[in-house]
């Protein structure tokens, strides 16, 4: 069987050739996915012995048979006519654009690369992880901004761990789990791969998971389309030769109306602290401007992007659904419009915990980022969070994404903590049961308190403060000035004793982060101090 390693190595060692030809990972990673797909559902439909779903002429046969310039014409003519279907076909395609000009290269690609693997007798895990391994390579490549749409991957786990995911408990019922800005996929995947691995599933839960329980929301087209694709090599969605079934992933604007209400909603908003619109004049000048979201369902209207994700999560979760979203710091003591919805959330919500995640963890530069836990509640007067507990793992840590990357074993003590227990506890949490859900959580690691909608979480689970992991009762919160809940208490040991300074590369790298987000925010204000024109 070939390994995911192996596979990655020999799809990506052909990228090297065509970078020749100016070709970005980007591009040759979405020309992969359009042939990808092609071959599969023909591999399918003869498995089958039933007709491909490709309409004929455009199928994987039809690229197969032709050579030189014919090749290039009939490529670029197929990719135009399925991007013009509905369905998966149109997922897929929408846009599609052939980015190989030198058709003996794509003829190579086709035949020697492609035509000789049988991707569909390949296990989900070897193809799935080839194409995670060559998305987390484009994420890489700093040039070609695709490390906004990756989330490193030892958090997802962390997180999706820490909530704890569960399968439908009966006939027709499924838990739903959302990503309203899922990018290539990763929290739905993790979800996913959690569910299956922790618990058995009958028939109609294995059908669930496949198809009823994920669903993703992208901007980009071209991302949607490598999220797709990234779920169908998982085994996630419809057969490549089913196009009636719908994917769990559409491209919309997840911030211009609810589009569901769900049980968990895992996410990382995209980075970028404004939305904007751009708009051109008469004399074709072109100028940009804030756009505030105005909504009926949200606390406050503001042109703050995570600010405005945040506020949207909480609509669309469930009552008693919980979430788990990354937020950059100024999420955390913003004033204004920020002040306002953290105070909202912190009544309307348990807002039960709040990981600080260290510098150096991202593909985007300049980012200091956390996770917030909370679960949404049905209205009462009296505020549902009783305490915010937080754990800093970013004071005297020291990440880089090469020499020092972040692993999962570095939030161990994060999961041990969230669960109120040792790492036992936090083991179990990882481990769960073949049968059962983990025993090991916050809610007293009692099955029956797990959900129980009438205990505040202050009441249902036991937590211990450590050096790292520290409580803060409402009142207490509610006090700062603003609702600031950017709270450290950790001495920064490089500022105490120059003996314990980082390493010199790891210095310059926080410093280009730190510039690098001052930059970006001086550029923000910049455009909203432009006169208009």
């Amino acid at each position: 069987m070939t390994a995911p390693g192996a596979l990655v190595q020999k799809l990506w060692n052909y990228c090297n050739i065509l970078r020749d030809d100016g070709l970005s990972y980007g591009d040759y990673v979405e020309q992969l996915t359009f042939l990808l797909f092609l071959k599969m559902a023909d591999e399918q439909s003869r498995l089958r012995g039933t007709p491909s779903a490709i309409p004929k002429g455009f199928d994987w046969p039809s690229l197969l048979k032709l050579d030189g310039d014919d090749l290039e014409i009939h490529y670029r003519h197929t990719l135009e006519e399925l991007g013009k279907r509905s369905g998966m076909l149109g997922i897929i395609f929408r846009k599609a654009q052939n980015k190989i000009q030198d058709p003996a290269k794509l003829r190579r690609l086709i035949v020697d690369l492609i035509d000789k693997e049988q991707w569909s007798s390949l296990s989900a895990d070897v193809k799935g992880d080839a194409y995670e391994g060559l998305l987390q390579k484009n994420a890489e490549d700093v040039k070609g901004g695709a490390g906004q749409y990756f989330t490193p991957r030892p958090l997802i786990a962390a997180m999706v761990g820490a909530i704890v995911p569960q399968p439908g408990s009966g006939a027709g019922q499924a838990v739903t789990i959302c990503d309203p800005a899922c990018g290539t996929g990763g929290f739905l995947l993790a979800a996913h791969d959690y569910i299956a691995k922790h618990y058995k599933l009958d028939r109609e839960q294995k059908k669930k998971l496949k198809s009823g329980t994920l669903f993703g929301i992208e901007l980009v087209d071209s991302v949607t389309r490598l999220c797709a694709m990234n779920l169908l090599l998982h085994g996630i969605g419809p057969e490549a030769d089913n196009l009636t079934d719908g994917m769990p992933v559409v491209t919309k604007d997840a911030l211009a109306a609810k589009h569901g209400e769900y049980d968990i909603v895992l996410a990382n908003p995209p980075f970028g602290k404004k939305s904007s619109v751009t708009i051109v004049n008469e004399a074709g000048e072109t100028s940009k401007e804030s756009l505030i979201i105005n909504r009926d369902d949200f606390w406050a209207s503001t042109s703050n992007k995570q600010l405005n994700f945040l506020q949207h999560i909480f609509t669309i979760l469930k009552q008693h659904g919980r979430a788990a979203v990354v937020l950059p710091d100024n999420v955390l003591f913003e004033g204004g419009a920020g002040e306002t919805i953290r105070r909202a959330l912190l009544k309307q919500a348990d807002v039960h915990t709040l990981l600080r995640l260290p510098t150096g963890i991202f593909y985007a530069q300049g980012v200091k980022a956390n996770v917030l836990f909370f679960d949404r509640k049905p209205a009462q007067e009296k505020p549902w969070t009783q305490k915010l507990w937080i754990y800093d793992l970013r004071t005297n840590q020291h990440f880089t994404l090469k020499e020092n990357a972040l692993k999962r074993t570095d939030l161990d003590d994060f999961v041990a903590c969230y669960f109120g227990g040792t790492s036992a506890v936090s083991s179990k949490a990882r481990a769960g049961t073949a049968a059962s859900p983990p025993a090991g959580n916050r809610h007293d690691r009692k099955e029956s308190d797990r959900f129980n909608p009438d205990r505040s979480g202050a009441n249902r689970f036991e937590r211990k403060e450590s050096e790292r992991f520290r409580s803060f009762s409402y009142e207490e919160l509610i006090k700062r000035d603003k609702i600031n809940l950017d709270i450290f208490w950790l001495k920064d040991e490089s500022l105490e004793d120059s003996a314990n300074l980082p390493d010199p590369e790891v210095i310059a790298a926080e410093i280009v982060e730190d510039l690098e987000a001052a930059l970006a925010q001086f550029a923000e204000i910049a455009v909203d101090l432009k006169p208009d024109r």
